[in-house]
């Protein structure tokens, strides 16, 4: 087989690849604490016929190698925890993080996940819960039924203004959770992350201190897609697809063409 079809293939499946990767990206734009991804390419194994400095004579030295390339391949898919835009919403259970950090949440088996969405709700009983699934915030937060009004601080502190108070009543402490390194992060769905072994542990702390985002009550972060750099990057994957398609077609007109004169 000629070199130049495989080459072109690996060519092909890549571009695909950074496509739907672009498509995912696109799809959630309005996906609220979305973190967008990237592709990563990497070269493929070099075919090495001469090697760069090898002997060309008894006195001298090749300055530069005969060495073939094999393609290209995506290895990994990178997300980019860049701060996504505030969208004020006025609701009291709309929470931002304004800086690093995630929501802990607690999963069915007793497990943690971690998410930037903060569109939170209540269930029957009173307890933050995220809006699809209903997975509890950790720490747990009980808001009483006889509640006003629920205040949150920058720094977490979780209060309620109850019927016939003079004062607020403190009911809660919503903490935040860090990573040593965020991108090795494992998406998992429902705007969630879970802990692997290149993340790092989970380091808890209070909004606002050092190395943790401060917590903004009635807003919301948006997706950090920038739509018109997707498409750009669309535009430019979809070209050098045709690209490749067309050094296929090439290779087999010249093909074709060897096989006219035999």
């Amino acid at each position: 087989m000629n070199a130049a079809l495989w080459i072109s293939k690996t060519g092909l499946d890549a571009q695909n690849k950074d496509i739907a990767v672009i498509s995912n990206n696109l799809a959630n734009a309005s996906t609220i604490g979305f973190k967008k991804s990237r592709a990563v390419f990497e070269d493929l194994l070099y075919q090495t016929i001469n090697q760069p400095g090898g002997r060309s004579a008894q006195d001298t030295e090749m300055p530069s190698g005969l060495m073939l390339g094999a393609g290209t391949k995506v290895v990994a898919t990178q997300k980019i925890h860049t701060q996504g835009d505030m969208l004020t919403t006025d609701n009291s259970l709309d929470l931002m993080i304004q800086g690093e950090g995630f929501f802990e949440i607690t999963l069915p088996d007793g497990s943690s996940a971690y998410s930037r969405n903060g569109q939170f709700t209540m269930d029957d009983e009173g307890n933050l819960v995220t809006p699809g699934a209903g997975y509890p915030l950790e720490p747990q937060i009980t808001v009483p039924q006889d509640a006003m009004q629920i205040i949150i601080s920058q720094d977490g502190e979780v209060s309620v203004r109850l019927q016939g108070e003079a004062e607020n009543a403190v009911i809660g402490q919503i903490n935040l959770v860090n990573f040593i390194n965020p991108t090795g992060l494992q998406p998992v769905g429902q705007n969630l992350y879970i802990q692997t072994a290149v993340s790092g542990d989970p380091q808890e702390g209070i909004p606002g201190l050092e190395g943790y985002g401060m917590i903004v009550q009635g807003a919301l972060e948006t997706s950090n897609v920038n739509t018109t750099e997707e498409l750009v990057n669309l535009i430019e994957s979809q070209r050098i697809y045709e690209m490749n398609s067309k050094v296929i077609s090439a290779v087999d007109q010249m093909l074709s063409y060897i096989n006219q004169q035999l």
